[in-house]
């Protein structure tokens, strides 16, 4: 005898037919809150990532405790004190420092105008604002230096002899600092880098320049081969280093208006610069080791070819 299962529960209501879509989309046929939703004006699509402001980018050596540029160390904050297009907003320097270079800031400081005031500041606090820097107890908040254009540069220079370092992404301050203090002593009219992918203005570009970036102007233009054009419509002859050239610096004759073109340690300079340069060069070396840092090389051959430019003079 089989059992019967027991009946279920009691059997559920009906469900009322749903309005057709003609009902739903008229006011009407909705619930009175999704009628009233349906009355809200559209709400304004977002911008676009484009269309966005772009969030204003720290300058390099700015902290959160200062709104400009810190330069740090004696020759470094001199030269830019001494530098009339430099603009200085405060000096900081510790009890040390006032008493090792007081003298001379106050006289700098005081020839800009009562704007600018020396203001005392622990090394703490100065470590703090320049973490691992060797700052020598002095720092001097700027604006960054606005260097004029290539095509500016060329039709202030006079005739005759005249020398330019292009730095083909080079990225590391310290390089450029040295390439800068090279360019300085042996009369490099500027040094030219890109727009990208190279070092800007910084605190630690200024210490290694130790002044030079003060009297050498630092260009930054977007595109390395179009300047390459420009300079040689002036009279600029490229000349391009690589280490697997095979004309060796010491046998060439160099001309009076130069452009030496330098590239990064390891890549060293890209197609398109490499095709612009009128002659590629190398450096002598006693082996087959020839992986030279940049700023090295930039001064070696500054050397050479200034040193062979003033002896044709004589």
């Amino acid at each position: 005898m089989t059992r019967r299962k027991p009946p279920r529960g009691p059997a559920r209501p009906t469900r009322q037919p749903r309005p057709s879509r003609s009902a739903q989309g008229t006011p009407e046929g909705r619930p009175p809150e999704r009628a009233a939703r349906a009355e809200r004006p559209e709400r304004p699509e977002r911008p676009g990532r484009a269309e966005r402001p772009a969030r204003p980018e720290r300058r390099p050596g700015e902290t959160a405790a200062t709104h400009g540029l810190l330069l740090y160390g004696t020759h470094a904050v001199l030269a830019a004190l001494a530098n009339p297009a430099r603009r200085c907003r405060r000096l900081l320097l510790t009890e040390e420092a006032q008493r090792r270079e007081g003298p001379a800031l106050e006289g700098l400081a005081r020839a800009r105008g009562a704007t600018l005031v020396p203001e005392r500041i622990g090394r703490e606090a100065l470590d703090a604002l320049l973490p691992g820097a060797v700052h020598q107890g002095l720092a001097l908040e700027t604006d960054p230096l606005q260097p004029p254009f290539l095509e500016e540069l060329l039709a202030g220079l006079p005739e005759g002899p005249a020398l330019l370092v292009l730095l083909d992404q080079v990225t590391d301050p310290h390089n450029v600092g040295a390439v800068l203090r090279s360019a300085a002593v042996f009369g490099a009219a500027a040094v030219v880098a890109t727009e990208r992918h190279a070092a800007a203005e910084s605190g630690a570009l200024a210490k290694a320049a130790s002044g030079a970036l003060e009297r050498v102007p630092y260009l930054r233009e977007v595109n390395l081969a179009r300047s390459l054009d420009l300079l040689k419509q002036a009279g600029f002859w490229a000349l391009g280093f690589a280490s697997e050239a095979r004309q060796p610096l010491a046998g060439y004759d160099p001309p009076e208006r130069l452009a030496l073109c330098l590239g990064a340690e390891g890549a060293g300079l890209r197609r398109l610069t490499r095709e612009r340069c009128d002659l590629l060069l190398a450096l002598p070396a006693a082996g087959d080791f020839r992986d030279l840092n940049v700023s090295n090389a930039a001064a070696i051959a500054l050397y050479a070819l200034t040193a062979k430019r003033l002896g044709a003079r004589t």
